[in-house]
């Protein structure tokens, strides 16, 4: 893999978060931009395009690099990428944000909620990946 890659995604993501924040005054937390798009997307537009061009910039790397899929889902799968999914959603709405809106903007705003909610996602997420946390 190309290691120039990452981080000219990770600058453009930086870039995208100062660019809204000093246009729009918001912070670039998907979970909120995502609740923004679906439960308010008469009354702003932007949330909407957000999370479309969320989308259509994963389908434009996909097609510029020429990479290949991670894998395909197995039969039976859906259901627990969709109970995934659901209890992903609960908890950013009980830890205030997500990962992307407290790791990228809160930290760079030097908040303190911020920092321990970062350090937390990372620390249970490495637990799960690693198998140390069994349910």
């Amino acid at each position: 893999m190309n290691v120039t890659l990452p981080i000219i995604g990770g600058s453009l993501i930086g870039l995208a978060a100062v660019w809204l924040y000093l246009s729009l005054g918001r912070i670039a937390g998907i979970s909120g931009i995502a609740a923004n798009a679906l439960l308010r997307a008469r009354a702003n537009i932007w949330p909407v395009l957000f999370v479309v061009g969320l989308g259509l910039g994963g389908w434009l790397a996909y097609a510029l690099t020429e990479s290949k899929p991670i894998g395909v889902i197995a039969e039976g799968q859906a259901v627990w990428l969709i109970a995934g999914g659901l209890l992903v959603g609960f908890g950013t709405r009980l830890g205030s944000g997500c990962t992307s809106g407290h790791g990228v903007c809160g930290i760079a705003r030097f908040s303190k909620r911020s920092l321990v909610a970062t350090i937390t996602f990372l620390c249970v997420g490495m637990l799960t990946a690693t198998g140390v946390v069994f349910l």
